[in-house]
């Protein structure tokens, strides 16, 4: 079989979907490497800062990485702006969307709301935009993380003359975090924190 026979869903046999489910489990292995690229075409984006939103996010990622963060953390500072392409209006809760099933509940929530946070760097800057607009999440279980990720890696990783690490040392990180079983409870572990600096792995990075 090269195709499906229906032409409508409910139309479909149990062959027709076992072919396609075998489809779909084969694609699902190259997410890491689609995503990989869809970074690179982040250039093709957003201009104007001193540095490109490639070299914000990787930027964004050493960071956490010499902060030592773990694999998760990390993965998501290199990830939390992928959708800024294709949702620009809402960039943030695309990235979470893809990072959900595979990282700590603590990471994809914060990269969902990444953006509220941010805010107060520049909400006072422009008409209509509200600096305090993180508020809203007030007494959140991962707020603090939050305000610390924007902190120290996000509203922090414009400098063009910061020695970024490349992109290819992340790709193995990525490929090791889309590899896992989607929504596995032993990687969602939700309620779990885990710091976002560890003094003791980043005296070793």
């Amino acid at each position: 079989m090269d195709k499906v026979n229906f032409t409508q869903m409910k139309d479909g046999t149990k062959e027709d979907y076992e072919f396609l489910m075998e489809h779909e489990i084969d694609h699902t292995k190259h997410t890491a490497k689609r995503l990989l690229k869809a970074l690179v075409e982040l250039d093709e984006g957003l201009s104007g800062y001193q540095i490109t939103r490639l070299g914000h996010s990787v930027q964004s990622a050493t960071r956490a990485w010499r902060d030592g963060a773990d694999t998760d953390w990390v993965v998501s500072a290199l990830l939390h702006d992928i959708g800024d392409i294709y949702a620009p209006y809402n960039h943030d809760e695309y990235a979470a969307t893809i990072l959900r099933p595979f990282v700590r509940e603590q990471c994809a929530w914060v990269v969902q709301t990444h953006g509220d946070f941010q805010m107060v760097y520049y909400g006072h800057h422009l008409d209509g935009f509200d600096k305090n607009k993180r508020d809203r999440h007030a007494g959140h279980q991962y707020f603090d993380d939050n305000a610390e990720f924007c902190e120290r890696w996000d509203q922090a990783s414009f400098d063009p003359a910061y020695e970024d690490l490349p992109l290819k040392f992340f790709a193995p990180m990525v490929e090791e975090v889309f590899a896992r079983n989607p929504y596995d409870p032993a990687v969602i572990r939700p309620g779990a924190r885990e710091p976002l600096f560890d003094p003791a792995v980043a005296a070793t990075r």
